[in-house]
């Protein structure tokens, strides 16, 4: 299921529930901040921002809620670099290109089926990921 543009804390709960996933405040604060910022954070990026407003936050909290999420797939792992694991609530199938000045990561929709991989012919594909490496245009500029 796709999340929807605009989503407040009531429609949260009601998707975490259609998922699954028992609404805590703080499952809806980390799902509410992966939709409203995308921009593909990290655990502690994620942690940085919500325990200002939210003290008894822990990362341990942060980490067990964003596996529950990757295990009910509402968001998707972004492994663009080794030692650095990014979460994106937008399950579309999309690529993403990462700025190796700025370290922003940007989204890339293109429909990535009409080119057809002939050494892929015959397989099933359950996942796809692909990333892009470079300067944005920000930095080139």
């Amino acid at each position: 299921m796709q999340r929807k543009v605009g989503i407040n804390m009531t429609d949260i709960e009601k998707y975490l529930k259609e998922n699954e996933i028992k609404p805590s405040y703080q499952r809806i604060r980390i799902y509410e901040y992966l939709i409203k910022y995308k921009n593909h954070p990290t655990v502690d990026n994620i942690y940085q921002e919500l325990v200002q407003n939210i003290p008894t936050l822990s990362k341990t909290t942060v980490y067990n809620t964003l596996n529950i999420f990757l295990d009910k797939k509402i968001i998707q792992l972004i492994g663009i670099e080794e030692n650095e694991m990014r979460y994106d609530a937008d399950t579309s199938n999309h690529a993403h290109f990462k700025c190796k000045t700025c370290g922003k990561v940007y989204d890339i929709f293109h429909d990535f089926s009409k080119y057809p991989i002939k050494e892929l012919e015959g397989f099933k594909i359950l996942e796809e990921q692909m990333y892009f490496k470079g300067i944005c245009k920000k930095c080139i500029n």
